[in-house]
């Protein structure tokens, strides 16, 4: 595989530069060292490693054509949009031409009959609401990113949000996709209706995290506006009785649109950040809980939600039911990522899933990993589907933090495994959790997914040494080639 230096293309104009400047104009191209480092890391900025160019394409045919330069001339590349991903997904290996769809932000077909949008990778998740709620509908895949995060980056990574509890992740809300693969060629998947004939290559490729192709189309599915809602939010001593209560909703037939918790550090992250006044500082956690549907269904599960807080030991509960309201509840918890850069200089974020039965053991396990490395951890997450956000504090300044750092997050992620969960629920993979891949699937479950890889990207060009294990480490994510794609230099 070859790959361009930045030696190769400052100085002199070389070819590939220029091939790539003819499909989108000079404009459309980056190459300076000071225009590249903005684009030298994703949402997970601990790792960074700067692209060789940077192109901007609109279309979905100037997003092919750069693919056929890059698939005639061996160059890897990596697919970006608003760059908002916590995994390294679209961390730039060397050599590579980074491929960013901010540009591509139009919503091309809006089908209230029908309830289907269609849209360019680079609109904004919340774009899509605010297209279609006067109109009586919404889209439900909310990721507490969806102000800044694109669309393509939620079909590679299969974003879920807050309201995936009851309505779904990004693959239960996408149709049908127009795909440009890895060689250049362009085709469609899926259609505007719930099921097509032949094999599922829409729901194959969303959160195939950009290594089987780049999404140019994405064909969405949008819900009516439910008739009521209301917020509940309940505070505990505890965080072990915020989860328990969690199952205990669960298992009494009650599945609200979402529900969050966050822990005491949490808490006070956000008010000293966004000063919301509705979180008590001296809860142990809190637990928001939204119930949405017909008015009556919601008044009778809003009753007895409210009953099984108080049972497992809720002191207060607030309620909610106007917009205003609501959204003012939901503030602290949108902003909670954010909030913690008041505790820290740097945190770390990972992303395990477990069974909503073992949130008590894992929240303990969880608080004694914290104590034995000395790292605090601050609990955000969608308690509702198991979705852990534990946000490890520490300072990148002092040497060695970051290695104790991942390791403590890899521990648990392999306690989320142990569990019955999962090493992600919403994150993808990327280049920072693809070595406890093995710790969740067997060598002939992960020699599988390559075959399926290798079908559409034979030559390894698309997104190289993601998601897979290789032999190196997981401290060592900044570099997220493989071994096996050393770059061979020809230009």
């Amino acid at each position: 595989m070859t790959s361009i230096t930045t030696q190769q293309i400052h100085g002199t104009p070389k070819i590939v530069l220029k091939q790539f400047e003819a499909i989108v104009g000079k404009s459309g191209v980056l190459s300076t060292p000071e225009e590249l480092i903005v684009f030298e890391c994703d949402g997970l900025a601990s790792y960074r490693n700067p692209p060789a160019l940077v192109v901007f394409p609109k279309t979905t045919t100037e997003v092919s054509e750069i693919i056929k330069v890059c698939d005639r001339e061996g160059i890897p590349f990596v697919a970006r949009g608003s760059g908002t991903g916590l995994s390294g997904g679209a961390l730039p290996t060397d050599g590579c031409v980074l491929i960013v769809t901010s540009r591509m932000q139009q919503i091309l077909e809006v089908d209230l009959d029908n309830q289907r949008m269609v849209v360019q990778p680079g609109v904004i998740n919340t774009w899509v609401t605010q297209a279609v709620s006067q109109a009586g509908f919404y889209y439900a895949p909310d990721p507490s990113s969806q102000t800044v995060c694109s669309l393509g980056g939620n079909v590679a990574e299969n974003s879920g949000g807050v309201h995936c509890l009851k309505y779904g992740v990004t693959a239960n809300h996408v149709l049908g996709l127009k795909l440009v693969l890895p060689d250049g060629s362009i085709v469609d998947t899926g259609d505007k209706i719930p099921e097509t004939p032949g094999y599922d290559l829409t729901g194959l490729f969303v959160g195939s995290e950009g290594t089987l192709g780049i999404a140019t189309e994405i064909t969405l599915r949008i819900l009516h506006s439910p008739e009521a809602i209301q917020v509940l939010l309940a505070d505990f001593t505890n965080i072990e009785a915020a989860g328990a209560t969690v199952s205990d909703i669960i298992s009494a037939g009650i599945i609200p649109a979402g529900m969050e918790i966050m822990d005491n550090l949490s808490i006070n992250a956000v008010e000293d950040a966004v000063g919301t006044n509705c979180y008590p500082r001296d809860a142990g956690a809190i637990l928001l809980i939204e119930l949405d549907g017909l008015a009556v269904e919601v008044s009778a599960c809003s009753q007895q939600v409210e009953a099984i807080c108080f049972r497992n030991g809720a002191r207060n509960i607030t309620a909610a039911t106007d917009p205003e309201a609501r959204l003012k509840l939901w503030k602290g918890r949108k902003a909670a990522f954010a909030a913690a850069g008041k505790l820290s200089p740097d945190y770390f974020v990972q992303d395990g899933v477990i069974p909503r039965t073992q949130l008590p053991l894992v929240l303990a396990e969880v608080e004694a990993l914290s104590q034995k490395y000395g790292y605090q951890i601050a609990n955000v997450f969608h308690a509702g589907d198991g979705n852990l956000h534990p946000l490890i504090l520490y300072d990148n300044a002092v040497p060695g933090a970051l290695a104790k750092v991942e390791e403590l997050g890899g521990e648990i992620l392999k306690l989320c495994v142990r569990v019955g969960g999962s090493i992600s629920g919403e994150h993808g993979i990327g280049a920072d959790k693809r070595c406890f891949m093995p710790d969740m699937f067997t060598a002939a479950d992960l020699e599988t997914m390559q075959w399926v890889r290798h079908a559409f990207n034979p030559k390894e060009l698309a997104n190289p040494g993601k998601i897979f294990p290789t032999p190196r480490t997981c401290g060592e994510a900044a570099h997220a080639h493989s071994p096996a794609f050393e770059h061979i230099e020809q230009f």
